[in-house]
């Protein structure tokens, strides 16, 4: 398939620089991918479309706050997002504002870019003796000096709110570096509801990694590569997923990265999903044969990135893009801090 397939023009207003004050108030697109009828609710209407005997199965990485601002010897900015720990110190980051050498970060604290391919760096730091923090690993600062890393489509510099808001409210293992943003609409209050309406609710984990928002740039998307992200699916929401599927009950992912997790998991020859801990770089594209979840509940992607893909997958393509116009017309709003969709 051709990436131009995936493309589609989206107003800028319509992409959401800030957060709904209350998550579960955003709105969601019903899509019936069966009969495509399109309805339009509010995301707590959610609880409508399951029904008792139902798992939804949400993912609690926790992002943690990784860019980092700095100035270079000459005066200039610059700005590291870190994206994978290679050892005490030493980390895969994006870099702007430098090609080579050292910037002097919050804290006495010396970062050196010292390798450079096209797109990601390796970045080393140094925690001075005389510095004020105590600690010698720069992980154990980056609740002190580092911001949260919100997308580039996001015209603005993070605030502390960000902390809180650009994370859902179940985070719990941190090494994400991008929140899981469908499940950015769950409440406290609206998963105790879903709970109390027989359904089973579990979490698995899939740190957020660079692979999943990393451009597609290749002409054929066959050709794309996915980064591998850690992954671990616990005893018990394998044990609960699996038991849902052999009685013919409902599997819900929430958001794409479940979708990757479960279906990377999962063994092609009994339909299980395996507990355990790996790494996974599965890519899932229009033409995938879906061996676990029977609805996706997501938010609206960019044009031409791997989400987008995965969606399509779920719903075919053209289907996904007439969505698409239709949430366009409508005013929904788009990408991490938008609106979400539900196809079933």
């Amino acid at each position: 398939m051709k990436l131009s397939e995936f493309d589609y023009s989206i107003p800028e207003d319509l992409i959401a620089q800030h957060p709904l004050k209350q998550r579960d108030v955003s709105r969601l697109l019903v899509l019936n991918k069966r009969d495509h009828k399109v309805e339009h609710r509010m995301f707590s209407d959610v609880t409508e479309y399951l029904k008792p005997g139902d798992v939804l199965v949400l993912n609690d990485t926790k992002v943690i706050p990784v860019r980092l601002f700095g100035k270079k010897p000459t005066g200039g900015k610059a700005e590291i997002t870190l994206l994978q720990e290679l050892g005490t110190n030493r980390w895969t980051a994006l870099v702007k504002g430098m090609n080579k050498g050292t910037v002097l970060l919050e804290g006495k604290i010396t970062a050196q870019v010292t390798r450079r391919s096209e797109t990601i760096c390796e970045v080393t730091f140094e925690l001075n003796s005389d510095t004020s923090l105590h600690q010698t690993n720069i992980r154990d600062h980056l609740e002190e000096i580092g911001s949260m890393p919100l997308p580039v489509y996001i015209k603005r510099k993070a605030v502390k709110s960000d902390i809180t808001q650009y994370q859902t409210v179940y985070a719990k293992k941190e090494g994400a570096v991008a929140a899981p943003t469908a499940g950015l609409h769950f409440t406290d209050t609206l998963l105790n509801n879903i709970r109390n309406k027989g359904i089973d609710v579990v979490t698995i984990t899939l740190h957020v990694g660079y692979g999943t928002f990393r451009p597609v740039k290749v002409t054929d998307i066959k050709d794309h590569q996915m980064d591998e992200e850690m992954l671990e699916i616990p005893d018990r929401a394998a044990e609960t997923v699996n038991a849902a599927k052999s009685d013919g009950r409902r599997v819900i992912a929430v958001g794409t990265t479940v979708t990757r997790a479960l279906e990377a998991f999962t063994d092609n020859k009994t339909g299980n999903l395996m507990p355990g801990t790996g790494k996974a770089g599965i890519f899932i594209y229009p033409g995938y044969c879906f061996k676990l979840i029977d609805m996706l509940l997501t938010n609206f992607h960019l044009p031409r990135s791997t989400p987008m893909m995965l969606a399509s997958a779920f719903s075919g393509v053209e289907l996904l893009k007439k969505s698409y116009k239709n949430a366009i017309s409508e005013k929904y709003r788009f990408f991490s801090f938008g609106d979400a969709m539900l196809i079933h």
